[in-house]
């Protein structure tokens, strides 16, 4: 019975032996039934399987994968579980419906994207035994060699090496300075995010490309990492809205640095978008519902999700795929973006006492 599913049960769980008692029948003939072998009446197979519905019988999926070669699940790796990811799994969970596989969401340790290289080491405990396949979220390294197919959304190398999905970033960040451009603005800041992320440093390409095709002098003073961190985030906007000549309008990497940055100006009297404008970027629900609802560069989420899942089910097809597809991402002009103001606030004249910041990624 070699490669056959076995099963070792915890205490309280149900046995084979449990269903071979309940079948009336032999525990190898209950084997026979879960493992899809031959001999064994239809009639039998049927009411053993219905024992085993009954009971709640669980057979292992490693046992079970080496057995097939397919395990029918789908991993989906990502630092942690926040809305941007959140986002993504909807989209990724919604394709995978009526395809015949599960999914199975992996997080690694909070403060992972410290650790370059951890969805290699997950990877390598998850893949042929647990899943056939994954899609990993922002990857700190090249995913390419690997003994699965894998998909990459957004990752920090960029698209290069292996099969990866994103939006346009630049596009989509030119897009948003082209916006507060046109609003009037000229001192306009940039919380950028993480250090090493390809999307970050295209976002802020497409920024000073902005400014630099609408004639404005770029200012390194006006641009601060946020890193997609509160602490970062809460320290770079007091930094800019608390110095003399400050800026009339920020463009931060994402919409959590965005929200971040709005709490800021709240704390300091600044009224937005009398005093101050604000964009983002993503479109998480978030976004909507802060005060004011907040201007953003939608990427479609969803469809990233969707469009990675569609991608890996090709390879796991054996099909040829693109290298690299890229999703379209557009301006949501909602409260937080206003004309320039005619004079500085009196708020931004007297530089207040710096909020306090916590830990956590945004």
């Amino acid at each position: 019975m070699e490669n056959d599913v076995e099963f070792v049960a915890p205490p309280g769980r149900v046995t084979i032996k449990d269903v071979a008692r309940a079948s009336g029948v032999s525990v190898p003939t209950v084997s026979k039934v879960v493992n899809g072998r031959d001999g064994v009446a239809s009639a039998t197979s049927q009411r053993v399987l219905a024992i085993i519905d009954e009971l709640g019988y669980e057979t292992s999926l490693v046992a079970s994968s080496l057995r097939r070669s397919r395990t029918n699940v789908i991993g989906i790796l990502v630092t942690e579980f926040e809305p941007f990811s959140a986002e993504l799994l909807q989209g990724i969970s919604s394709a995978a419906t009526g395809t015949g596989y599960e999914l199975l969401a992996y997080a690694g340790l909070v403060g992972a994207e410290t650790q370059p290289g951890w969805e290699r080491r997950s990877l390598s405990r998850l893949g042929g035994t647990l899943i056939d396949g994954a899609i990993v979220v922002t990857p700190t390294t090249l995913m390419s060699k690997l003994s699965i197919p894998v998909i990459s959304i957004d990752p920090h190398t960029g698209p290069e090496g292996h099969a990866a999905i994103d939006s346009d970033n630049v596009g989509g960040a030119s897009a948003a300075t082209e916006h507060l451009i046109g609003l009037g603005h000229r001192r306009i800041a940039h919380v950028r995010g993480r250090t090493g992320l390809a999307s970050a440093e295209l976002r802020e390409r497409g920024y000073r490309q902005a400014l630099d095709e609408a004639g404005i002098p770029f200012d390194p003073a006006l641009v601060q990492v946020g890193g997609y961190q509160t602490a970062l985030t809460t320290d770079a906007a007091f930094r800019l809205l608390t110095t003399r000549d400050r800026p009339t309008a920020v463009f931060a990497a994402n919409d959590s640095s965005a929200i971040g940055v709005l709490e800021v100006a709240h704390r300091l009297g600044l009224r937005v978008p009398d005093d101050l404008s604000i964009v983002g970027f993503d479109d998480i629900p978030q976004a909507a519902n802060a005060k004011p609802p907040l201007t953003t560069v939608a990427q479609p989420l969803h469809d990233l999700g969707a469009r990675a899942l569609e991608l890996l089910l090709q390879l796991l097809d054996g099909k040829a795929i693109p290298q690299h597809v890229q999703l379209p991402a557009s301006l949501v002009v909602r409260a937080s973006t206003g004309p320039v103001p005619t004079s500085p606030s009196a708020a931004a004249a007297s530089p207040a006492r710096q909020p306090s910041t916590g830990a956590g990624a945004s």
